[in-house]
């Protein structure tokens, strides 16, 4: 993990898949506004020049008598009558050290007696405050200006999508198995999500990612009660997820089981609840608990079984007609 510029890196995620053997993957995010590296290099490159930059000028507007005059940049600091809000760390903390203590605690600062006072004078000229009460935003506004409208959930089940490899190879147990078979660990995993879907009566969807499979058109399937997909060429499981948490999260509670980092940031953007392989394993644990709990309390002999009752009955029956 680290920064780099994003100029250095627009082809980097190909040089991942090439040294990993497509077993890695490159996860960027924005990480704001920084120094350029080669500024000089870049600046001789497009052969700016500030103070021909008419959309984005560098000189500063004065008020004058009520007019405006135009400075130089060059000329800003001497004709200031303030100094610069903006200086740098060091020149900010010597000014401090020169600067008298009385003349800090000159600087006014409201306290909260204070305020009620002007809230009491306010109140008395323009009447109560009436403060409105927080209300659901149902629009939102992206960055490129475009209104969404949020709908609510709806009353439905859970959907409960999991990242397959991903938990394979988190659990010890399936770990294991994989490593002589991975068609019996996906079995094994297929089976005890069977088992949880079984008892919490929610929607699974187990996710295998098979991107690397060579003209794979992607698979859809049922194993008994849950659903299992298989990606097709070139599209990952964590895209997978991505694209139906964006589109079941709208109206359905989602919990995505996955411990990629990168790919629980995004999920959580969706609105979607995040569960790392960890501590799913352990929910599954717990589960299958119950379960056998369950089991063992309906195979517990009763007094009063009827088939048992009868089978004895019958039995006695034929022992009396014996000579």
């Amino acid at each position: 993990s680290g920064y780099a510029p994003v100029s250095m890196l627009r082809d980097y995620a190909a040089e991942v898949a090439v040294y990993t053997r497509g077993r890695g993957r490159l996860f960027c995010m924005n990480a704001g506004y920084r120094p350029c590296h080669n500024e000089a290099e870049v600046v001789q490159s497009i052969g700016y020049d500030a103070e021909r930059d008419v959309d984005n000028p560098a000189d500063s507007v004065f008020c004058s008598h009520g007019g405006s005059d135009v400075v130089p940049w060059r000329e800003v600091a001497a004709r200031a009558h303030i100094p610069p809000v903006w200086q740098p760390q060091q020149e900010q903390t010597a000014m401090d050290e020169q600067t008298p203590q009385t003349a800090r605690s000159a600087v006014p600062s409201g306290t909260f007696e204070q305020d009620k006072e002007l809230q009491a004078i306010f109140e008395r000229t323009y009447g109560p405050v009436k403060r409105r009460d927080f209300q659901l935003q149902t629009q939102v506004r992206s960055d490129a200006g475009e209104t969404r409208t949020i709908r609510p959930q709806t009353m439905g089940p859970e959907y409960l999508l999991v990242d397959g490899y991903n938990v394979i190879f988190a659990w010890d147990e399936l770990n294991a198995v994989a490593r002589d078979n991975l068609d019996a660990a996906r079995k094994n995993l297929m089976d005890l999500l069977s088992n949880y879907q079984g008892f919490h009566k929610c929607i699974v969807i187990l996710v295998f990612d098979a991107y690397k499979v060579p003209h794979g058109t992607g698979e859809v399937s049922r194993y008994h009660n849950i659903t299992v997909v298989y990606t097709k060429e070139s599209q990952t499981a964590d895209a997978y997820i991505e694209k139906a948490t964006y589109e079941i999260g709208r109206e359905h509670r989602v919990r995505v089981v996955t411990s990629d980092g990168a790919e629980q940031l995004i999920i959580l953007g969706h609105g979607a609840l995040r569960i790392p392989a960890s501590a799913f394993h352990e929910e599954l644990e717990t589960t299958k608990g119950q379960i056998a709990a369950i089991l063992s309390k309906n195979n517990q002999s009763g007094k009063t079984r009827a088939v048992q009752a009868a089978w004895e009955k019958a039995d006695g029956d034929k022992k009396e007609k014996l000579p």
